[in-house]
């Protein structure tokens, strides 16, 4: 049986449209950046507010990615 080890981190994605769209461009950001992304978990939403408007929608996630390390 092979044996596979995933890392997960937190990001944090932001947008001035919508929480959806902050999650899908922390997504694809940290995607050109890491190999093998496995699962992305919405962790959190907040807002970003000046001046009484909302000015950012922000997730957090949790993605995992699976582990290269040397043996």
């Amino acid at each position: 049986m092979t044996q596979s080890v995933y890392k997960v981190i937190e990001i944090i994605g932001t947008s001035p449209k919508s929480w959806e769209e902050a999650a899908k461009n922390a997504v694809e950001l940290t995607g050109e950046h890491l190999r093998d992304l496995r699962v992305a978990e919405v962790v959190a939403q907040d807002l970003v507010i000046t001046d009484g408007k909302v000015e950012a929608y922000r997730a957090k996630l949790k993605v995992s990615f699976k582990y290269e390390g040397s043996r």
